[in-house]
């Protein structure tokens, strides 16, 4: 696990969400908005907010905007590196094969 992760899982989620709300801050100033993009964060949003908790409110749309695009870019990444790792092993299993 901690392999896929490149690092203690722990610490990467806490990395992946603070880089999330910095990106989500940074798209909203850009005028894009999770509303538009999630419905079912909308719902999850005005709950939120109709129990009086503005501020976890505010965390949680900036979040969310930023994990729309830092976590499958993150997941990708680490999908290449492993995809790309294992074709290097690959590679030179068969170079030591071809030198006996």
């Amino acid at each position: 696990m901690q392999r896929f992760f490149g690092g203690p899982p722990l610490a990467v989620i806490i990395r992946l969400a603070v880089v999330s709300i910095i990106v989500g801050i940074i798209l909203s100033a850009l005028g894009l908005n999770p509303y538009n993009l999630i419905d079912s964060m909308q719902r999850l949003f005005w709950r939120i907010y109709d129990m009086g908790f503005e501020a976890v409110e505010w965390v949680a749309r900036y979040f969310f905007l930023g994990a729309l695009v830092v976590v499958p870019i993150w997941f990708l990444g680490r999908l290449w590196n492993s995809l790309s790792r294992s074709s290097r092993q690959s590679g030179r299993a068969r170079k030591a094969d071809d030198t006996l």
